[in-house]
């Protein structure tokens, strides 16, 4: 019973070096949110999203917002494999999450920001582009005439 029992030792230590191995390579990478925008027309198109990145390593949970055009992958995974899977496996256009909330930007209306094909509440993020960013920022004469004629200012214009 010796022979068996160093094997079986020899194994167990075999098979838990290998889960040591793997929990290290999923360690490496951050637990982080990746958002796609990808077109979804039916819930075919739904599933075969979804079932593109459901089995990857390292995702932990999968969201498809179809009104939205969004896909959420929740894990341990790297970002651009993501997105090349999606690519690949669905055959569909796909780009990394372009839009951010309207009440982060302090002008959603400027041109470069505002984008018809948002969804509602959402506006183009603005802070990685320097070109649209200098659009989006209200001029101190905005500013001031924006301010006198609010709601908020109780000396306000007694028109409005």
């Amino acid at each position: 019973m010796g022979f068996l029992d160093y094997l079986s030792d020899r194994f167990e230590w075999h098979n838990t070096w290998g889960e040591r191995r793997k929990l290290k390579k999923l360690k490496k990478r951050p637990l982080q949110t990746v958002d796609i925008r990808v077109k979804i027309d039916c819930e075919g198109c739904e599933r075969r999203v979804r079932k593109s990145v459901e089995h990857m390593r390292g995702v932990s949970e999968v969201e498809v917002d179809p009104k939205k055009h969004r896909l959420r992958v929740i894990g341990h995974v790297d970002p651009d494999k993501v997105l090349r899977r999606v690519r690949h496996r669905t055959g569909k256009k796909a780009q990394f999450w372009p839009y951010i909330p309207q009440e982060v930007v302090e002008h959603p209306y400027a041109p470069g920001v505002y984008d018809r094909k948002a969804p509602a509440g959402y506006v183009r993020n603005a802070v990685d582009n320097p070109q649209i960013s200098s659009l989006a920022r209200a001029s101190s004469t905005e500013v001031k005439y924006m301010t006198a004629f609010s709601d908020d200012n109780p000396n306000a214009c007694s028109v409005m």
